[in-house]
């Protein structure tokens, strides 16, 4: 279907996938933060590098939106998701961050959990960017997309049952202050990837 657009115009897809691609790079890194907590700076070091990059492609992408006269998808879902993808990665860096600034020597389970989910949402994330530039099959599209809203909903209940476990069993205020901070950044990476899951669904309901 969007065969009949000059070439250029598909750099669009282009900068989607390395965009998503950076993410997934990005959570893959803190999560091996948190398994390897005395390897936090060169870790967390790595993750700004990706951000970096990450603010590079979004840079590319709103210059190439301003000089395109006719674009392959809306001009406020190119904007939308490119801003969401963005979103995701600096709440990743965020996250790790933290772990380095309230120098984190331990993470409990439900912070690797959390991690985990974010790991399996973003690369759902850079799946379904992938279908993008080829709508033939919009249920795979959706089918994948629902799996990111189910991994959302699983990392809000790993939330609400680590915090209330911090409450009961974290004696040390400090503590509970730093692990609860570190694992409603990581909920908030799952409600970023929701939110363009339901832009991208939104782009298959409107071209597929």
């Amino acid at each position: 279907m969007f065969g009949g657009f000059i070439p250029k115009e598909g750099r669009f897809f282009e900068l989607f996938k390395n965009q998503s691609k950076l993410i997934t790079e990005a959570a893959g890194e803190f999560r091996a933060l948190l398994a390897h907590l005395d390897e936090v700076e060169k870790r967390v070091r790595n993750i700004k590098d990706i951000e970096h990059k990450g603010d590079e492609i979004i840079h590319a992408t709103m210059d190439l939106l301003h000089k395109t006269f006719i674009t392959p998808l809306d001009r406020e879902d190119i904007r939308e998701l490119s801003s969401k993808l963005d979103d995701v990665l600096d709440f990743i860096d965020a996250a790790a961050q933290r772990v380095l600034l309230y120098e984190i020597k331990q993470m409990p389970n439900e912070g690797r959990e959390l991690a985990e989910v974010c790991v399996q949402a973003v690369q759902k994330v850079e799946t379904a960017v992938g279908y993008l530039d080829n709508l033939k099959d919009p249920n795979a599209i959706k089918k994948i997309c629902v799996e990111i809203n189910r991994l959302e909903n699983e990392a809000d209940y790993i939330l609400r049952a680590a915090v209330a476990k911090l409450f009961r069993d974290e004696n040390d205020i400090k503590n509970l202050i730093k692990f609860k901070e570190v694992y409603e950044i990581l909920e908030t990476v799952t409600d970023r990837c929701e939110d363009v899951a339901n832009i991208i669904d939104g782009i298959v309901l409107e071209y597929a």
